[in-house]
């Protein structure tokens, strides 16, 4: 819709060069002119209503404002316009789009020997193409008669600098000299003065015009202390050819800086290579006026003396005479500078005058009829080619890519720490309970397998078993809710207690709407009583849950205090077995110090979930002790699959509940679907 948009949307370039990613911009346009608009950057999502526009919305990217394309809704009737509208507009970064525009635009020239070249651009809108070419090559001759006028301009206020000096200094020589012949009366010289005054008139001359030489030297030595990268005045009237050529080398230079700066930065080597000639060139044109200031200034010593014979000559004329011819030869002298500058201005004005642009357009921009891309042919062969490639390759793939283990023959490969239970994917449709009395299914019987492995580790009166896993979506909630209540079967008191302090999910498992009430609150305030917190299950008489209670601004300096060590003391004392549901171990480091309390931990891992190199972080725990006596459970093996046929008869178990979300930062956790 380049240019037949009836809603124009504008964001500033410094507030657009801001933007994190690209901003989506949603309108729906009535009939009635009532406008809704949805903007969207990354997650955030903006929602207004106008009536009217034109209208603004503002954004914490910057303020989005909207007008009418007043070109456009003066073509279209408004009886015309009988369905509501729907527009969306991308807004990016300006960089990026110049970037983009950068690689779909084509320079070539049309032969070797000529300096003609195409410039072609590939674009969806054939407008919005041929615009673009012609605004870049407009802004082409713009910057590069820029370049070309920057020295011409430089001179010109260098000139008209010295015009106006001068001009004051001939005036105020002019009034002397009327005011001197009004007062003295002089008419006429005789013939003897006129001889010696013509001699000191001439090396005054002289004097003078060193002396101009001199200023002007100074004056350019004075300019060349400025900045190191500005174009240095040319053409001002001083007489040495080599400073002249020198400058205009300088300042040819200068100009080249310029025009690659425009395209690249400081650290392009060109530059970096044109700065240290620039800076050569200038250190030789310092050197050269040093010299011709030196010369002058010997020059002028000789006119000083030669002056100065003639000056004795005339020192036997009257004063009144000397004074006249003084003042005449500092107006004659002022005044043949004064012309001599208006000279060069003139030929500085043409200069300027007479640049023409660098580029001329031959034929104006013009757009390809027939569309250049898809390319039919193109498409129907790279089809056949990846509908065959693409599937073989997936196939190899696959192979190549197993990277998550399948079973407990991968388990067993990856680790010597015991595997002590393999349980099928639970149907979902249950929830998260999976084991219930009085049943004798496939899932009971396998918690049935677990309880008894884990009874055979735990000594008598160690009885705290921790929970946990590499990563969220493993099901370590899922496993210690069962192995809890298939504990309780054995008419056992039993308490799990949910440790998992950033994200508590205990009161989702089993239905528990108080939230605030929890472990937290407990080792916040080690004066509660926390058996108040403790909560009977309504799935067995036996079975109680302390959750996690309110999620804390600290959760890693609470599980450190002595409170939790007094808490599975109290819960030791009360129950006979104590779950601790914890945070997975490979995201937060709260799971390493629980383990002081624990006397068995149980590592949850997920078939075609879990990474095999995740089992470099579960082998290094065993090792270094940061988890007593460690094993693994084996979570969601698809019984339908080849793989895990010994379990053949049972059928599908569905999907196992788990969390669903992986950690994030900070306290929280991201979002992350499992599939």
């Amino acid at each position: 819709m380049y240019r037949t948009s009836p809603v124009l949307v504008s964001l500033t370039p410094q507030e657009a060069d801001k933007l994190p990613q690209t901003m989506k911009v949603g309108i729906s346009l009535q009939p009635s002119g009532v406008m809704d608009v949805q903007i969207k950057v990354g997650e955030k999502d903006y929602r207004k209503r106008f009536e009217k526009l034109p209208a603004v919305l503002p954004t914490d990217e910057g303020t989005v404002a909207f007008f009418a394309n007043n070109d456009t809704l003066s073509s279209v009737r408004p009886e015309s316009v009988t369905k509501e509208r729907h527009i969306t507009a991308y807004i990016n970064r300006p960089f990026a789009v110049a970037k983009g525009y950068a690689g779909s635009l084509s320079i070539t020239p049309t032969s070797k020997a000529t300096s003609v070249v195409t410039v072609s651009l590939m674009n969806s809108n054939t407008r919005r193409g041929k615009d673009y070419i012609d605004k870049l090559l407009e802004m082409y001759n713009i910057n590069a008669n820029n370049d070309k006028n920057e020295v011409a301009q430089r001179t010109a206020e260098f000139i008209d600098e010295r015009i106006g000096i001068i001009s004051k200094e001939l005036g105020s020589t002019e009034r002397d000299l009327e005011n001197f012949k009004r007062s003295a009366g002089i008419t006429d010289l005789t013939s003897e003065a006129q001889i010696a005054l013509a001699g000191n008139a001439e090396y005054e001359k002289k004097r003078v015009e060193n002396q101009t030489q001199i200023n002007l030297v100074m004056d350019l030595q004075r300019y060349l202390q400025g900045s190191e990268y500005e174009v240095l005045p040319s053409n001002v009237g001083l007489q040495d050819a080599g400073v002249a050529s020198a400058i205009d080398r300088y300042n040819e230079m200068v100009s080249e800086r310029n025009r690659l700066l425009r395209t690249s930065t400081e650290s392009n080597p060109a530059i970096v290579n044109l700065n240290a000639s620039i800076r050569a060139m200038r250190g030789n044109i310092q050197t050269t006026l040093d010299a011709t200031l030196k010369g002058l200034e010997i020059t002028r010593a000789d006119l000083a003396r030669e002056a100065g014979r003639y000056s004795r000559r005339i020192s036997d004329a009257p004063t009144q005479e000397r004074q006249f011819v003084s003042i005449a030869r500092q107006q004659e002298i002022k005044s043949g500078l004064y012309l001599m500058l208006l000279q060069k201005r003139e030929e500085n004005a043409i200069v300027l005058a007479a640049i023409a642009n660098n580029a001329k357009i031959i034929d104006e921009a013009q757009a390809d009829g027939a569309p250049i891309s898809p390319k039919r042919m193109t498409i129907y062969l790279a089809a056949l080619v990846f509908g065959i490639g693409i599937p073989v390759g997936i196939i190899y793939l696959i192979g190549l890519t197993k990277f998550k283990v399948e079973g407990r023959a991968d388990v067993e490969k990856l680790t010597s720490i015991p595997v002590i239970g393999d349980v099928p994917l639970a149907d979902e449709k249950n929830g998260s309970i999976a084991v219930f009395e009085n049943q004798n299914n496939l899932m009971s019987e396998t918690f049935r397998n677990i309880r008894t492995n884990l009874q055979f580790m735990l000594e008598n009166g160690k009885n705290v078993i921790l929970v946990t896993s590499t990563i969220s979506g493993e099901g370590k909630s899922f496993i210690s809710a069962n192995l809890a209540i298939s504990l309780s079967l054995l008419g056992k008191k039993v308490v799990i207690v949910g440790l998992d302090i950033r994200k508590p999910g205990l009161n989702k498992v089993f239905n528990i709407p108080k939230k605030e009430h929890g472990i937290t609150q407990f080792l916040t305030n080690p004066t509660v009583n926390l058996m108040d917190l403790v909560q009977p299950s309504d799935i067995n008489k036996n079975l109680y849950i302390l959750p996690g209670g309110t999620v804390p601004p600290n959760p890693t300096e609470l599980l450190a205090r002595d409170g939790l060590e007094k808490a599975v003391e109290t819960l030791k004392k009360n129950f006979d077995y104590v779950i601790l549901d914890t945070a997975p171990v490979g995201m937060v480091t709260d799971t390493l110090l629980i383990g002081r309390v624990a006397n068995l931990s149980v590592y949850v891992c997920r078939a075609d979930y879990t990474r095999k190199a995740e089992f470099t972080l579960i082998n290094d725990l065993a090792e270094n002790n940061k988890l007593p006596n460690l094993c693994i459970v084996i979570n969601g093996l698809d019984l339908q699959k080849k793989k895990y046929g010994y379990y053949y008869g049972y059928g599908k178990y569905g999907k196992y509940y788990g969390y669903g979300k992986r950690y994030g930062y900070g306290y929280g956790y991201g979002e992350h679907k499992v599939k």
